[in-house]
């Protein structure tokens, strides 16, 4: 749904995109990387306003981050 505007489920073209966020406690769509809050990657969703699909994408920028932590 990012790269295309266009729901796989019911082909809908109603996509909005929700930013992830980072807050207290953890809470928020984010992926935690270090200690606090201010090195949290954030994790936006798209949702389709006709059938309620989701899709969750980590922004490209923020992907040397994820792998300079989680990588073996």
């Amino acid at each position: 749904m990012k790269n295309t505007k266009k729901c796989p489920k019911c082909q809908s073209t109603e996509i909005i995109r929700i930013d992830g966020s980072a807050k207290a406690y953890g809470a928020g769509n984010n992926i935690p990387i270090g200690a606090t809050i201010f090195s949290y990657v954030k994790v936006p969703r798209y949702v389709c306003c006709h059938c309620g699909y989701t899709e969750e994408w980590i922004d490209l920028k923020d992907i040397p981050k994820l792998k300079a932590k989680f990588k073996d």
